[in-house]
């Protein structure tokens, strides 16, 4: 096995495939990585035909259980139907004799993650703000989804969905820390003391943001990918962390996508979500605060484990640098909320 395809053996995926699906595959399947992810493996796989997306968890995932994997699949099955693109699931393998781990096949969509503003640049002014603006009334028909009525009424527990949020997130920072970080422990506390009334409950991304979408060549988007933090419970998280995303200068070491020219303000974006969707944004800076919260989380359990030699790969030595301005942000965001 080849080091791209480590977590993928071919041969044993096309004999399940002929089990469990016969006549999908017409012959030997070789494949290829997808690079990008930081959590779950994804490979495209083609039998010189057609092709395919497998899915699976990281090497190594002591604690291999179906879990994420059949959430993700549960939820991408359930909105197939809707109008929010999904790409299309064929099946869900918990069994982890085949691949060492649980994974699913699904539709292999073609569409570009826009990263760095020089990949997006190309499109001009105009098709770069129609892509924005289609990744937000994507958003608006996900929040507009009913849960119930596609059979995820049971998917989450919307009450009090905030409040754990918080108290995750606080505990995320506590098993990661290795220095002192000034202001992160009263963002805690201010963002646990100020906690808005909850948005009426929808099904949430978790991690939406312009490079977990497929965008087509018409400057659509394609498919909405990345759905292992999903959940039910109040979709203005989706929109604030968006939004913190948004104000990061810097994807892979270059400018990111969502500072080319043409990429609308947040302001723009949090009217439009308003418009299209009805929701009451006047406490958006909350969720804003919460999002670089998550996100200072985030760099600061990557800064930790890089610190630990436990991570390997270009950037990780620099990410801690992006927590002390992520804090001092979100402050600022609840001064003004």
């Amino acid at each position: 096995m080849s080091e791209e395809l480590r977590g993928l053996d071919t041969e044993r995926l096309r004999k399940y495939l002929d089990r469990a699906a016969p006549g999908m595959v017409g012959g030997p399947l070789t494949g290829r990585m997808i690079p990008g992810g930081k959590s779950n493996l994804t490979y495209v796989v083609t039998d010189g035909t057609d092709s395919w997306v497998v899915r699976r968890p990281p090497l190594g995932h002591v604690l291999a259980t179906a879990h994420d994997m059949s959430r993700e699949y549960r939820v991408m099955t359930a909105l197939r139907d809707t109008d929010v693109p999904v790409p299309r699931t064929h099946l869900l393998c918990e069994d982890t004799e085949v691949l060492g781990a649980p994974f699913y096949v699904m539709e292999y969509v073609p569409g570009t993650p826009f990263r760095t503003r020089e990949e997006i640049a190309p499109l001009g002014p105009e098709g770069v703000r129609s892509v924005a603006e289609s990744l937000l009334t994507t958003l608006g028909r996900l929040h507009a989804v009913v849960p119930e009525k596609v059979g995820l009424g049971d998917f989450g527990r919307p009450e009090g969905f905030l409040e754990r949020q918080v108290r995750r997130w606080r505990k995320q920072l506590d098993a990661s820390r290795s220095r002192d970080i000034p202001g992160i422990d009263e963002l805690h506390e201010e963002l646990a003391r100020k906690l808005p009334e909850q948005s009426a409950p929808a099904i949430v991304h978790g991690d939406y943001r312009l490079d977990n979408v497929l965008v087509g060549e018409d400057g659509r988007i394609n498919a909405v990918l990345d759905w292992e933090m999903a959940t039910l419970g109040d979709p203005l998280v989706d929109l604030g962390l968006m939004l913190v995303y948004q104000q990061q200068p810097v994807a892979l070491g270059r400018a990111a996508a969502t500072s080319a020219e043409g990429y609308p303000s947040p302001g723009e974006l949090v009217e439009l979500y308003a418009r299209t969707t009805g929701r009451d944004v006047s406490r958006l800076n909350w969720y804003q605060a919460f999002g670089s919260f998550k996100l200072a989380v985030i760099a600061e359990g990557i800064h930790f484990r890089h610190s630990q030699g436990l991570t390997v790969g270009s950037g990780f030595d620099r990410i801690g640098e992006m927590v002390a301005p992520l804090v001092a942000g979100a402050h600022a965001m609840l001064e003004e909320d």
